[in-house]
């Protein structure tokens, strides 16, 4: 099922992602299928499943971004506080 954007300001999802995880996902089985297949890897299909887990869409907002926005604010980002009288 394609719902295509609200007011063509949203982005296209599928499903439950967006058009452009839906590639990647697409990209990574078929590179995991084939290092499956010819070189017996497993860590391409993890890694490729765990990626479509995180990239799940519930309300606008998925794990990934979640986890992204979580390490900038308490890792990455200077917190600046102000004193004043």
């Amino acid at each position: 099922m394609y719902m295509y954007p609200d007011n063509l300001k949203a982005k296209a999802t599928l499903w439950l992602w967006e058009l452009k995880d839906i590639g990647i996902i697409g990209v990574g089985l078929l590179i995991s299928v084939f290092a499956l297949a010819q070189l017996r890897l497993m860590p391409p299909i993890v890694i490729t499943a765990v990626y479509t887990f995180l990239t799940i869409q519930f309300e606008d907002t998925s794990i990934l971004n979640f986890i992204r926005y979580a390490c900038a604010f308490f890792i990455f980002r200077q917190q600046i506080f102000e004193w004043r009288l």
